[in-house]
């Protein structure tokens, strides 16, 4: 058995052109950017939340690998994608020689991190949830036609700037958001991004946390 690093992943050019694949599929669907900018982000994001809770080297690197992976069941469908995603990371990571207890582990939150099927079964998974579904920024929205937005586009675009912040105390993780609410109301994102911050709230509660989601420094989680 080989010891996978995060290095492996990012330079692999098979999961390279998956990644970008895969992006392509949901840009032909009119998703926002789910490419390279968002998956370097939430491994990131991810490796900052174990690291400072306290979790070993190797499951930080771990989740920025399933973080770094988690949306290449795109290319399938969008449907199920994270079901479809995880089986793609277990064929390669089996390949790669990563032990089956890791292996078993970062395929369980490849396949947890959707809002319509996911759970955090274990703190990768809470992690990866967490750092994904946090990613909220006016630069991920392809379309630059304001006029024709959807619902999906508007509330993204209407984000001026936002921040996932672990407290000192390292109880509380709050998503604090900015809106132009001239482009979205408050209760529209809220609406489009309920079931999300929901699972937020599941995954933090299973690393120990409370969320907390501030938009316009009103407290709606």
């Amino acid at each position: 058995m080989n010891i996978v690093t995060f290095e492996d992943i990012k330079n692999n050019p098979d999961i390279q052109i998956y990644i970008r694949k895969a992006d392509e599929s949901l840009g032909a669907l009119g998703y926002t950017e789910h490419a390279f900018a968002h998956v370097t982000r939430t491994a990131q994001t991810a490796n900052y939340l174990l690291t400072e809770l306290g979790y070993s080297e190797r499951d930080a690197e771990l989740v920025k690998i399933a973080a770094y992976m988690h949306d290449i069941g795109n290319i399938v469908n969008r449907v199920d994608h994270a079901q479809s995603g995880a089986v793609m990371a277990f064929r390669i990571l089996d390949n790669l020689g990563m032990p089956a207890d890791e292996l078993a582990t970062v395929i369980g939150a490849i396949g947890n991190h959707d809002e319509g099927t996911g759970v955090p079964v274990n703190h990768v998974a809470a992690a990866l949830i967490i750092a994904d579904k946090t990613d909220v920024r006016r630069t991920r929205v392809r379309n630059q036609d304001i006029a024709t937005f959807d619902i999906h586009d508007r509330v993204n675009y209407a984000v001026v700037d936002s921040r996932s912040m672990l407290s000192e105390d390292k109880k509380y993780i709050t998503l604090e958001l900015t809106i132009d609410t001239h482009i979205c109301a408050v209760m529209d994102y809220f609406e489009i991004f309920l079931r999300r911050m929901l699972l937020c709230r599941k995954a933090a509660e299973f690393l120990g946390l409370t969320f907390k989601l501030v938009i316009n420094n009103n407290q709606l989680l």
